[in-house]
């Protein structure tokens, strides 16, 4: 026969030498039913247990062996082996073998582990719902619980599951498999079967939180009769007496549950006393045992108190039943106490001094968790009361994780929050690195805040993201107030743009702002072009034209494009006028181009032809002018005066109204002197015709040498 080892190999399962323990010990076992809780001592007595496990698996916590006396165990302060309880049981199964609907004994924890075999299935009921499948139990059965009122405590019920869901209880199925635990919870009543051969193991254990269960549980016992199996006051105030070697919390549970048993017991003794009862005697009771210390109306293990009677005095009573022990008078009765009222206070103090550096840890801690926002810890003082109940080790329950969960839930909002306000920096000094980062949105930087202000302690950085997330804020008013301007400010869109460029936060107004900051600019350029009309060319607008296309739609910048394409289209038809008035053949008179040049200077655009027009006008105003004078002058032009005249006329795209005038008195002046010349001068003459027609100084008067030279001089 063949295992797993500890190391997952197959290891040879060496069986241990026969020996002679079971069939000479028949006689021991008196009660059949008891032969499963005495396998151990027996085996222990005859040295078969000396097989031990790998250490590892013998001193874990796992172990059921070692678990009902773990430190925080309440079971660990009972000395004496409980079967079932401290010692496990082991439960050999096969095909629907099946246990009933039971709770634990003293309504402690269970934990099954299957070892090998077959799955094991489970019902449970939570323990909230224990009394409303008592009540189906009754109503369904009443015949058997009245017989027997404690009838569920006999392991012998068994009842459909789905009959029970059918009456309202919850219930909750599971199947075990091989190497799987399955813990049951305080009166969690529980029942199963096994699906085939299998071997399990069982124990019962029970944890600071259970006293006040272990309480409740022995009353319920007191009013059905049922006995204890240990005495939950004798544990009690055994784990008081010796306060240094509880755990912290135990040690809390312990101190609420000596006070609660001080102030009954107190009240207890007062009723029987006022009752009638004289005599009073101290008695260990735990050197009693169990059975003879049983209450004998109740059953109830007795260990505070219990009455007593000369009449029969080894029966008793507790102080419940002080009327069910005897007739005889109250004041033949005698009050038996494990401790006097008075010793009471000095055990319940040294357990209160035990617990009261946890108390007072859980005073601060639930003082600090609660706090309002103006009395809020700083984040470091919640560390080092962390750091206290680590050191002290005190037990791991809700506050504890509380606690541990709210630090570390500061420390991540304090190292987001770092990273958050670092990044802004950095993203203030590099803006246009134009690598992509991850940003905060609005609404995620708002629950941050939130977040912020909601922890139970106060980090440093909390009121920086606070301002930072008031920035978001303002910068969000006042972009809303810019984006709803008529006219987009182009100084006012930069500064938004740059103190949202500057906050590490993903704000949906900055393509927008920057949109209309385009716009806004491409405004400027236009009011900045038409303010001097010189620099409004026909290519200028239709530039500002396509650049104002490609913007997105603002109604300052459709009206802006509106205004300058229709002073491109006037413009251009003007130009287009004076091109054609510059070119028309015949020419124009000056009276109606002066009246295009006078219509075209309201234009606030520069315009070229017109330009030409008005040029062409000056200079034919110039030429008339010249003409004019000419014409009114006492002497007659010259022929190259009106030959220039003529010349400077001609090009001049004005009609003029003495060109012609001109022009043909230089065609006669040509003429007449063509004549003149063919009439007086001679074929190859040296001399011009002006020298043919002056008078002859050598002849007559002016023909003597003297005045011929002078003459010549003169000439």
């Amino acid at each position: 026969m063949a295992g797993v080892g500890p190391g997952g190999y197959a290891a040879e399962f060496v069986p241990p030498p026969e020996c002679p323990v079971f069939e000479p010990s028949w006689e021991e076992f008196t009660d059949p039913l008891s032969f499963i809780g005495r396998i151990r001592p027996l085996a222990e007595k005859t040295g078969i247990c000396k097989i031990r496990p790998p250490k590892e698996y013998a001193l874990s916590g796992w172990n059921l062996n070692n678990m009902p006396v773990l430190e925080q165990s309440v079971l660990a302060h009972i000395n004496v082996d409980i079967s079932g309880m401290k010692v496990p049981w082991l439960y050999v199964g096969m095909c629907f073998s099946s246990f009933c609907w039971h709770i634990e004994d003293h309504w402690s924890y269970s934990i099954n582990y299957l070892h090998w075999g077959e799955p094991k299935t489970w019902y449970g009921v939570p323990s909230h719902a224990a009394e409303q499948l008592e009540e189906v139990m009754r109503e369904l059965a009443p015949e058997l619980f009245e017989s027997q009122p404690d009838l569920l405590h006999q392991l012998v019920t068994i009842m459909n599951p789905n009959v029970l869901m059918e009456h309202g209880v919850p219930v909750y199925r599971t199947n075990q498999c091989a190497g799987e635990f399955v813990v049951t919870f305080p009166r969690a009543y529980h029942s199963g079967f096994n699906q085939g051969y299998n071997f399990a193991e069982a124990v019962n254990f029970c944890t600071a939180d259970w006293l006040p269960i272990g309480r409740q549980c022995v009353n319920h016992y007191r009013r059905l009769r049922r006995h204890c199996v240990f005495s939950h006051e004798e544990l009690i105030f055994k784990m008081a007496a010796d306060p240094e070697c509880l755990d912290v919390g135990l040690a809390a549970m312990v101190c609420k549950e000596l006070t609660l048993m001080t102030e009954e017991e107190t009240r207890l003794r007062e009723s029987v006393v006022q009752m009638g009862v004289l005599m009073s005697e101290e008695e260990v009771f735990e050197l009693v045992p169990d059975d003879e210390r049983q209450c004998s109306a109740c059953r109830t293990t007795c260990f505070l108190s219990a009455l007593t009677c000369s009449c029969n005095p080894e029966r008793l009573v507790c102080l419940y039943h002080p009327t069910d022990l005897c007739p005889c008078p109250m004041q033949k009765k005698c009050l038996r106490y494990r401790y006097p009222l008075e010793d009471l206070p000095s055990l319940l103090y040294g357990v209160k001094v035990r617990a009261q550096s946890y108390d007072t840890w859980v005073s601060r801690v639930t003082e600090a968790l609660s706090a309002n926002f103006n009395h809020k810890k700083d984040l470091i003082e919640l560390r080092v009361m962390l750091e206290d109940a680590e050191d002290r080790k005190y037990p791991e329950n809700d506050l504890f994780r509380k606690l541990r969960d709210a630090v570390k839930e500061a420390e991540t909002c304090a190292s987001v929050a770092q990273l958050l306000l670092s990044k802004k920096q950095k993203h203030r000094q590099s803006q246009d690195s134009g690598r992509t980062r991850t940003k905060l949105t609005v609404e995620e930087l708002k629950a941050f805040v939130q977040q912020l202000f909601s922890l139970p302690c106060v980090i440093s950085q909390a009121r920086q993201v606070k301002n930072l997330l008031d920035d978001v804020e303002e910068f969000h008013e006042r972009a809303q107030e810019a984006m709803t301007d008529e006219t987009p400010d182009s100084s006012k869109l930069q500064m938004l743009i740059d103190m949202g460029s500057s906050l590490y936060v993903e704000l949906p107004e900055l393509p927008r702002l920057k949109q209309e900051l385009q716009q806004a600019r491409w405004l400027d350029e236009v009011r900045l072009t038409l303010s001097d009309p010189q620099q409004v060319t026909l290519d200028v607008m239709k530039k500002l034209i396509d650049s104002g296309v490609g913007l997105a739609p603002h109604h300052a910048v459709e009206k802006a494009m509106a205004e300058l394409q229709e002073l491109l289209t006037v413009s251009e038809r003007w130009e287009e006028k004076a091109k054609v008035c510059l070119q028309a053949r015949p020419r124009h008179s000056v009276a109606s181009l002066e009246s295009i040049v006078n219509e075209a200077k309201n234009i606030p655009a520069f315009l070229p032809n017109v330009l030409s027009l008005k040029e062409a006008l000056q200079k034919a105003r110039e030429w008339t002018a010249k003409v004019e004078a000419i014409q009114s002058g006492s002497n007659y032009a010259y022929l190259e005066q009106l030959e220039s005249l003529s010349a400077k006329g001609r090009p001049i795209p004005v009609r003029l109204e003495a060109l012609p005038q001109v022009e043909s008195q230089v065609a006669a002046a040509r003429a007449w002197r063509e004549r003149t010349g063919r009439t007086f001068l001679k074929k190859n003459s040296s001399h011009t015709l002006l020298q043919v027609l002056s008078p002859r100084t050598d002849i007559g008067v002016y023909g003597s040498g003297k005045n011929r030279r002078k003459k010549v001089k003169e000439l």
